[in-house]
């Protein structure tokens, strides 16, 4: 089957400019999202589905881009869903991040009609989204993923099948769960160094280079530094895939008592006030409690 037309449902903060990356390397996008108006991206040439059922029907490729479970089995089987309007030889691939068991129960779906199915979440936040330089990790059957990978490179920097459907979603629960200790661990270690009058900024800089450098500091730090807690990345988001990994954890009897306890850091900041502020702002649960803040 060669490319025709990707369908993309799910345009918001990642969604977007995901979309619109595509519409620069000159794919046919038709696109559709429930709650998001997206005339910016027929304004550089998309074309506007009416309903998922609908931009399955006009779509070789199908990609997913939404919030948790729930949206992505409502949006491909559900009542006017994905899997209604499905052409033969079409392939769907959901980039949202999710449990991985439901991963799995929409590839089975697919599969008893004859789809094949990719789940790769992403890693790198709305700044690489933009910039098209997310880590995508999938899960699913390599043929399918050779197809759509040239797609996927359009998006990404880093784009990996890690193993069957639901492996994708393992990875990226993985990494969500180092992005949250890393966080934290610099959290504490920026409070306590700035609660001891030393200025962070040069702590930053006499750091970094070492072993505790880590891609983490380097988003993380500066705009702790400056206060700047605009969503990249927003607490109530990294709330939604850590309660994944807790879920997911539990039923393998695997224990995770580091992320048991950063989720309870996040869920303060989100009683807080803080649920849509990017998750850097796990400083502001420690400057809280030191009665210091962390800045330039």
């Amino acid at each position: 089957m060669s490319i025709g037309t990707i369908g993309f449902i799910g345009l918001g903060i990642m969604g977007r400019p995901m979309a619109k990356n595509l519409i620069k390397a000159n794919y046919k996008l038709v696109v559709y999202d429930k709650f998001a108006k997206f005339d910016d991206l027929l304004s550089l040439g998309a074309v506007g589905g009416t309903s998922n059922k609908d931009v399955a029907s006009k779509s070789d490729i199908i990609i997913t881009m939404l919030p948790n479970s729930p949206h992505v089995k409502e949006a491909i089987l559900g009542s006017g869903g994905v899997i209604e309007g499905i052409k033969s030889g079409a392939i769907v691939v959901d980039m949202s991040s999710i449990a991985p068991a439901a991963s799995q129960e929409v590839g089975a779906a697919l599969k008893a009609k004859g789809i094949s199915f990719l789940d790769a979440p992403v890693s790198g936040g709305e700044p690489k989204a933009v910039d098209g330089t997310l880590a995508i990790m999938v899960g699913g059957d390599a043929a399918p993923f050779e197809k759509v990978k040239p797609i996927l490179e359009k998006m990404g920097s880093s784009v990996v099948l890690v193993g069957d459907v639901g492996a994708g979603n393992v990875t990226k629960l993985a990494n969500q769960i180092v992005v949250a200790l890393n966080i934290a661990a610099v959290s504490e270690a920026f409070t306590l160094s700035t609660k001891a009058g030393v200025d962070p900024q040069k702590v930053f800089d006499a750091i970094k280079g070492g072993l505790a450098g880590s891609t983490v500091m380097n988003a993380k730090v500066p705009m702790i530094l400056e206060g700047n807690f605009k969503p990249g990345f927003r607490i109530e988001l990294h709330i939604k895939d850590l309660q994944n990994a807790l879920d997911t954890a539990h039923n393998l009897n695997v224990p995770i008592p580091l992320t048991a306890g950063v989720m309870e850091t996040l869920q303060f900041l989100k009683n807080d006030g803080h649920a849509a502020s990017d998750h850097s702002a796990i400083v502001r649960y420690y400057e809280q409690m030191a009665k210091v803040e962390v800045r330039k």
